[in-house]
């Protein structure tokens, strides 16, 4: 099969935003020419250039007439560069969302191989002049050259493609272990995009050794050209220290199994593309080019055109697009604008949220709380945690000095006096909540905006203390504050528009994503998660081992078990989470009374000095164990079918008493506050996969086409 050939690509491709091949040739200081290649899909920065089929076949040609004009003598080198900020953003995903069957799917794949694979074929040198962002193949167009430098400035350099439920398809994943072994290679591959798509700059990327050179930025292209001419002249030798010897590839398949185990330990074996990602990487260490990339093709056509990348492209979808403009917004309704904050408190949380507070917002912001030892405590613990961020890099020695002198800490509400925000961080108990309301309203200006960080209390309830009630807003983070990137927004019965404004106005310039919830017992997350965190609690008091019980919530696809969440959270935060609920809704939470017992007790699991989970403490599994004759144990699979239909009837209640307006919001939670994997986008696509949204309410949350092919 030739390029051409690809007809149903054509159609397919119909849309795309076409990525230019423009050729111009500069002639090298030592003598010759070369041709220089820009990507450039002809708008701003805003929209990165990508690869889709037409630009794929129009590089395709390009390069066919420099091979032609190489053999001739009439160019000594090529190199490939990208529009400002941008070398390339990978394939066009609107287009690979859009395959219609795994045969398309493995047109694509092998389109990118054809295509990418003429850098390694063109008679002299080629280079890659790396001068921005690079991911997937953009990356992978890199890879396929002979050389690669980066900017000092360029970010964005990766290879994302397993956090979207794919694989490096057109050459990443056999080229990169081969250029810097497996095991830097899976940090790539694998490890980066497990931890939330991390990505590297061009120093990063050099020091891995996916680069040879690191040229600065204000100067790159022409270094980059001089760079290029010395080592077409023999002027300059690359040396590729990571290159692996003959010791890393005799321990190939030990690094791939280690981390197989690894992968499988932190996320489960639902999610199908690490592992597809792991077998490749093993399969790099031996065999043609052409073996391994037919392997990459399969893979790449299997998941391109499978349940979890549909999933995964709806749950991009949200984060990209539905989550810069939150459903529910007041239109119309201008935010407040902010001078000075104010925190109620000054523990952990509190110190969290002033920090961020003053890092993103740049005002002033004050903390309080009952005695002088422990504001000073909170001060300190900032000044700390800036510090830490000082020595990691993260922020400059400028920032840091401003971040510093913008908070302060004092044991008087006075301070709080011409502060526009005030966010409360105490004791999650409605009436140590209300006091200290009832108290700063005193002292407050009447137009300021109160917020509670309250993560399952009643919003209305806490405003019934209050003169103007309409001031206060749910502004619910979750921890650690500032990673997570999910806020719940939190509108009362009498919340007003301004203050729901101000919150989301304040929430995007926290650099957060925001979702409008109504005034429910645990808004979004919380809800849901109680809900699995009951089940699980109610299974092992019927007699169900904890191994069973996990076994059987493994394929819902949360980042943990249940009992490992309960352990994160903390075993009495869980109880108290579990009793919220019960006392909403008791015919349908189950209560954390046996979870007491256990949070006396202190731990659930067992762990080795590394902390990775060996087990079940027998004592916590003891204190929830029911009598022989009590005792009704289930197998996994009843507990899967259990923990499925408890979700699919709590999603759809959600959506009858209007939590929340849409499905979308529901996942765009889950996805953000709870670690949800892409793969899976979000509980709703899961539920109509499984059968359980058919089961539970004889409908569906989406049309088909969302969810793609049955996953069972």
């Amino acid at each position: 099969m030739t390029i051409a050939e690809n007809d149903q690509l054509t159609a397919l491709s119909k849309d795309e935003v076409v990525t230019h091949s423009y050729v111009k040739h500069v002639a090298l200081p030592s003598g010759g020419t070369l041709a220089l290649i820009t990507l450039d899909n002809g708008k701003d920065y805003k929209r990165p250039s990508t690869l889709g089929p037409r630009t794929l076949r129009e590089l395709s040609d390009v390069l066919d007439s420099l091979r032609a004009a190489a053999s001739k003598g009439e160019v000594q080198a090529v190199a490939v560069t990208g529009k400002e900020y941008c070398f390339a953003a990978g394939a066009d995903l609107s287009q690979a969302s859009s395959v219609p069957s795994r045969e398309v799917a493995h047109d694509l794949a092998a389109l990118g191989h054809a295509t990418l694979r003429k850098f390694s074929d063109l008679g002299v040198p080629s280079f890659a002049f790396v001068n921005g962002i690079a991911l997937g193949g953009g990356l992978e167009v890199a890879l396929h050259c002979t050389y690669r430098v980066f900017s000092s400035a360029a970010q964005g350099i990766g290879l994302p493609e397993v956090f979207l439920g794919i694989i490096p398809g057109w050459g990443g994943a056999t080229l990169l272990p081969r250029l810097i072994g497996p095991e830097k290679a899976l940090r790539v591959i694998v490890e980066n995009p497990l931890k939330n798509n991390r990505l590297m700059d061009g120093a990063a990327a050099v020091d891995l050794g996916i680069g040879d050179a690191l040229i600065p930025s204000v100067t790159f292209l022409p270094s980059a050209v001089a760079w290029a001419d010395g080592v077409v002249a023999g002027r300059t030798k690359v040396v590729r220290k990571n290159e692996p010897g003959m010791l890393e590839k005799a321990a190939w398949g030990t690094v791939v199994k280690v981390a197989r185990s690894q992968v499988a330990s932190k996320i489960g074996t639902v999610p199908k593309s690490p592992f597809r990602a792991l077998d490749l990487v093993a399969a790099a260490k031996s065999g043609s080019l052409d073996e391994r990339f037919a392997g990459e093709d399969d893979a790449l056509a299997d998941l391109l055109s499978g349940d979890q990348f549909a999933a995964s492209m709806y749950a991009f979808d949200l984060v990209q697009k539905r989550a810069k403009r939150p459903v529910g917004a007041p239109e119309g309704v201008e935010a407040k604008k902010i001078t000075k904050v104010g925190v109620l408190g000054a523990g952990l949380m509190a110190s969290q949220f002033a920090l961020l507070f003053a890092r993103r917002l740049g005002v002033p912001v004050v903390i309080t709380d009952v005695s002088q030892e422990r504001v000073d405590a909170g001060v300190a613990r900032i000044r700390q945690s800036v510090e830490e961020m000082l020595a990691k890099g993260r922020v400059s020695q400028d920032d840091a000095n401003r971040i510093t002198a913008l908070v302060s800490g004092s044991v008087s509400y006075d301070a709080f006096a011409d502060a526009d925000w005030v966010i409360e961080a105490v004791f999650e108990e409605m009436s140590v909540k209300q006091d200290v309301f009832r108290k700063i309203e005193q002292v407050i200006a009447p137009d300021a905006i109160l917020a509670t960080n309250t993560s399952s209390l009643s919003v209305d309830e806490m405003a019934s203390v209050l003169q103007h009630p309409e001031r206060l807003v749910g502004f619910h983070f979750f921890n650690p504050v500032a990673v997570m990137p999910l806020l719940e927004v939190v509108r009362a019965s009498q919340t007003s528009d301004e203050a729901v404004a101000t919150a989301l106005a304040v929430a995007k310039t926290l650099k957060k994503t925001a979702i409008v919830t109504a005034d429910q017992p645990g808004f979004v997350v919380n809800r849901v998660l109680a809900r699995v965190l009951g089940e699980a609690m109610r299974g092992v008091e019927e007699g169900t081992p904890f191994e069973t019980v996990a076994e059987g919530a493994a394929p819902l696809g949360l980042p943990m078990s249940p009992f490992e969440l309960l352990e994160l959270v903390g075993l009495p935060v869980g109880a108290h989470v579990l009793d919220s609920h019960h006392a909403a809704w008791p015919e349908r939470f189950y209560p954390g009374d046996g979870l007491k017992r256990i949070a006396e007790h202190g731990t659930i699991l067992t762990r080795d000095k590394k902390g990775s989970v060996t087990g079940y403490d027998p004592a916590a599994v003891k204190l929830v164990a029911p009598s022989k004759k009590d005792a009704a144990p289930v197998d996994a699979a009843e507990m899967q079918r259990r923990f499925e239909d408890a979700l699919a009837d709590e999603v759809h209640r959600m959506l009858e008493d209007e939590v929340v307006q849409h499905v979308e919001e529901i996942d765009l939670g889950l996805i953000l506050g709870a670690g949800y994997p892409f793969q899976a986008g979000g509980i709703s696509p899961y539920l109509d996969r499984s059968g359980a949204s058919e089961r539970v309410f004889g409908g569906a949350f989406h049309e088909p086409r969302i969810v793609g092919p049955a996953s069972r």
